[in-house]
């Protein structure tokens, strides 16, 4: 049976955004060998949507999108857009060192992780 899921997040400078995963969010981690930092994501859950070609994305979630994205500016994270009201909740986007980015929402729905 299924028991996770291994999350991969592609970067320029892979050892900024571990950095960042370790330093900036404090998510726990394991060292696989050699730096190679894999981290304990918070509770998480896995949305289908319909798309005309197939990709994928990752979204962080927070109680508080506001003071959340306080937090974060304070420790030097950029945001590249605005926090913006969408139906399903409150969303932005954060730069991660390695040039990437990461969504960050505040979900106006039922959330699966807590099941």
């Amino acid at each position: 049976m299924i028991n996770g899921a291994h999350v991969i997040v592609y970067s320029r400078d892979a050892e900024a955004d571990r950095v960042f995963f370790r330093d900036v969010l404090g998510w726990p981690h394991v060292d696989a060998g050699g730096g190679w930092l894999i981290f304990r994501l918070p509770p998480s859950e896995v949305a289908v949507h319909p798309a005309g070609s197939p990709a994928h994305e990752l979204f962080l979630m927070c109680d508080d999108v506001d003071a959340t994205v306080r937090e974060l500016t304070a420790q030097g994270v950029e945001f590249t857009e605005p926090v913006t009201s969408v139906g399903w909740g409150l969303k932005t986007v954060l730069r991660l060192p390695g040039g990437g980015e990461l969504g960050l929402y505040q979900p106006r729905h039922e959330v699966a992780h807590s099941l």
